[in-house]
């Protein structure tokens, strides 16, 4: 971050820090002492004495300023003095500062109204605490992800060792980096079908009583004990395989993908993700894509119990099932034996009265059944005249079956007789002799009327023939060409003489004639002379005559009378 953003704005590094006359005095039992000089960054000279002061005397100054002695060796500090001269040194310097970063461990309000989480960047964390009444002024809701800049001073605590932001004032400035690489990875994933209502697949329901139960965990974590506890009281039958993985940290994601793709190898009927509570960089495992799609890649159902009931991850998104709390994992994995087996035996017990009610009602439909039942002797005796009755009226539809299909038979005979290939082909062959004929005779006149045709034709084509017209065309042509030629002639013989009448014109007009006559101009200066007082004595005069130049000067100047 920039300088003027730790310090305050540009300039006040000159301006003297005045502590608040609202500051509280010192409880760490130091005396009030003269603020140090601050020391000079290594590598850079010493800095020049103020002028108009003068160095103290080492004996003037506290045992903590006065410079080492070979001699006597340092005394050690106490634990409380050591913390005394950094908060010494770190409040007075730091008592407006400007800090950007991304809120991390946010947790909400305590019972008194104070606000208490850190800011980070990619490398550093800093804890920052929002009193009552400033939390009351806010006007956004904090949480984890979001980008702020707060302007507040350092505070050393002393108990502790550890020093913080007091904050006066927080603004939002968008989203950090890391929550907005978890928004598109969650738009992305929603855009999959993996989560969301446009999930490709449905979400599995968990078994009521699975035989197996696989657990993705540490197994030193608290959640392991909790998730064990509570599902032993309820079911101690239960059989549980527990995966062993890391849930925080780097490599955590790898591991609890392995472990999910283990057990989905595995019998289990369901596996439970979970761990304990924790800030949201602790849960940040189970927000990396591979374990999201480790989980929806399993073959069987999967419980998220993933932090508290506020933490919210995308394992808890993607996963069959969501649980708040390990503890309420186990409850909605494990039905309490005692219940079941009361369940069972009633009903067992219900299931005896039910088979005892069907038997005493089937037995009672049977007696009724018996009496309505008659002498099998008499339905066979019926059945057996019926049976010889149906025998006679089948033998008489055959015999007539019989005899209309021997009448067709015949029929067909007959028509096969008349409809023979060689009677066919018979009468196929004179027709074809028909038609060979008719084709003779055709071919035999049909050149005679196409050569007739052909000499008309040629009639017509010579009749419409263009070459007279063309015959035509090329005589006036060549008529309009002579005419063209000697119109021509003409016209360049008459301009011929004009150019010849105005070259005489111009050859007379011409200053050369003139000075061919004998006569010359003169130029003085690049001016024609026109009069003797034009030009002076010693000026230079260039005569140009009909051929050549002479450059002379004057002599003697004789103007002309008027």
């Amino acid at each position: 971050m920039k300088q003027q953003d730790l310090f305050g704005p540009p300039g006040a590094a000159e301006r003297p820090i005045a502590a608040p006359a609202s500051r509280p005095p010192s409880v760490t039992g130091v005396p009030d002492e003269p603020k140090p000089a601050p020391e000079r960054p290594v590598g850079l000279p010493p800095a020049p004495p103020v002028p108009g002061t003068q160095a103290q005397p080492p004996e003037t100054l506290p045992a903590w300023r006065r410079p080492k002695s070979a001699a006597a060796p340092e005394a050690p500090l106490t634990v409380s003095e050591l913390t005394a001269r950094i908060k010494a040194r770190l409040e007075p310097a730091f008592l407006r500062v400007v800090v950007r970063g991304e809120v991390t461990g946010f947790r909400g309000a305590n019972v008194r109204g104070h606000l208490y989480f850190s800011i980070k960047d990619a490398s550093a964390s800093i804890e920052v605490r929002v009193w009552q009444s400033t939390a009351r002024g806010l006007t956004f809701a904090l949480r984890d992800g979001l980008a702020v800049t707060v302007e507040g001073s350092l505070d050393v605590y002393e108990p502790s060792g550890r020093y913080s932001l007091i904050v006066q004032r927080i603004e939002p400035t968008g989203v950090g980096e890391k929550a907005a690489k978890l928004e598109q990875l969650k738009a992305r994933l929603a855009q999959e079908g993996l989560i969301g209502p446009n999930r490709t697949r449905p979400k599995r329901p968990l078994p009521f009583l699975p035989r197996r139960i696989g657990v993705v965990t540490s197994i030193t974590g608290a959640a392991l004990r909790d998730f064990l506890k509570v599902l032993h009281r309820r079911h101690p039958r239960l059989a549980v395989l527990v995966a062993d993985a890391r849930v925080q940290g780097d490599g955590a994601a790898f591991e609890v993908r392995r472990a999910i793709r283990a057990l989905g190898r595995t019998d289990v009927d369901v596996i439970v993700v979970t761990r304990g509570g924790g800030s949201a960089d602790d849960l940040g495992a189970f927000n990396e894509e591979a374990v999201v799609r480790a989980i929806f890649d399993s073959p069987v159902p999967v419980v998220s119990a993933v932090g508290h009931e506020i933490d919210t991850t995308l394992a808890d998104l993607v996963a069959d099932v969501r649980a708040p709390t390990p503890s309420a994992a186990a409850e909605s994995l494990s039905p309490v034996l005692a219940e079941v087996e009361l369940q069972l035996a009633g009903l067992r017990a219900r299931l005896v009265r039910a088979g005892e009610k069907v038997l005493f009602v089937r037995k009672s439909q049977l007696k009724a059944l018996e009496g309505q039942l008659e002498d099998p002797r008499r339905a066979l005796a019926h059945e057996r005249l019926r049976l010889d009755e149906l025998a006679d009226r089948l033998a008489r539809v055959l015999q007539r079956r019989v005899k209309a299909e021997r009448d067709a038979l015949r029929a067909r005979g007959l028509r096969l007789q008349q409809l023979r290939p060689q009677a066919l082909l018979n009468r196929r062959r004179e027709v074809f002799e028909g038609l060979e004929a008719r084709l003779v005779a055709v071919a035999r006149r049909r050149p005679s009327e196409l050569r007739a045709d052909l000499g008309q034709l040629a009639l017509s084509l010579e009749r419409c023939s263009p070459r007279p017209v063309v015959l035509r065309l090329r005589q006036g042509l060549g008529h309009q060409g002579q005419r063209l030629r000697a119109a021509m002639s003409r016209g360049l013989l008459v301009e011929r003489q004009r150019l010849w009448s105005l070259e005489g014109r111009l050859d007379a007009l011409s200053p050369l004639k003139v000075l061919g006559r004998g006569y010359a101009i003169a130029l003085a200066d690049g001016v024609v002379v026109r009069r003797a007082d034009d030009v002076g004595v010693g000026d230079e005069v260039r005569l140009t005559l009909g051929e050549g130049e002479l450059v002379t000067s004057v002599t003697q100047v004789k103007p002309g009378s008027k």
